[in-house]
């Protein structure tokens, strides 16, 4: 799913639906990699494939658990799908509802509800696209553009809370993967 782009320190985690996978169910402590017979603490190809296993799934994992934590503040009234489709429209600009729905990966119908209660919120308007009779274009509106300041500015100072709890040594290892950690988030 996408994560819409921010500027710098403010992509909100709540623009990212629900977790569906089993996070809970993973390891809540690392767990060692298990030595391949014979590897003798050598890294061969076995143990390198078995610690990249672990560390996609430690990274899935802790991924979801900060994504978790940063929503449980107020999302204006929105799920997380409905904050998703607000923030693409506010990244891209008006957007026509069928590219809208690939943007989101969700079916046009599903979107089509999702709009409807932005619209009745006041949060999005729809209008007619000029060049097409038939297609619509679904545009923020100020109020919208509101709520989504404040949802960034929130989680942004839940974040900066919890980034306090971190050494000098974390914070620096948390910074310098950053790039890795965006170019990940706009790789769906």
């Amino acid at each position: 799913m996408p994560v819409s782009s921010f500027p710098a320190g403010t992509v909100p985690a709540d623009a990212v639906p629900a977790d569906t996978g089993s996070a809970d169910t993973a390891p809540a402590t690392p767990v060692p990699a298990t030595p391949v017979p014979g590897d003798a603490g050598q890294s061969g190809p076995a143990t390198m494939g078995s610690q990249r296993a672990l560390d996609a799934a430690r990274l899935r994992v802790a991924v979801l658990r900060l994504s978790r934590r940063l929503r449980k503040h107020d999302l204006a009234g929105l799920t997380p799908s409905q904050l998703s489709t607000l923030s693409c429209v506010g990244k891209t600009g008006p957007v026509r509802l069928g590219d809208l729905a690939a943007a989101e990966r969700i079916a046009p119908s599903t979107l089509t509800r999702v709009v409807n209660v932005l619209e009745d919120r006041g949060y999005l308007v729809r209008t007619p696209a000029r060049e097409d009779a038939r297609a619509y274009l679904v545009t923020l509106t100020d109020s919208g553009n509101a709520a989504l300041a404040r949802i960034r500015d929130e989680a942004t100072s839940m974040l900066t809370d919890i980034l306090t709890t971190l050494t000098p040594d974390q914070l620096a290892a948390l910074e310098a993967a950053l790039p890795a950690l965006e170019q990940l988030a706009g790789s769906g």
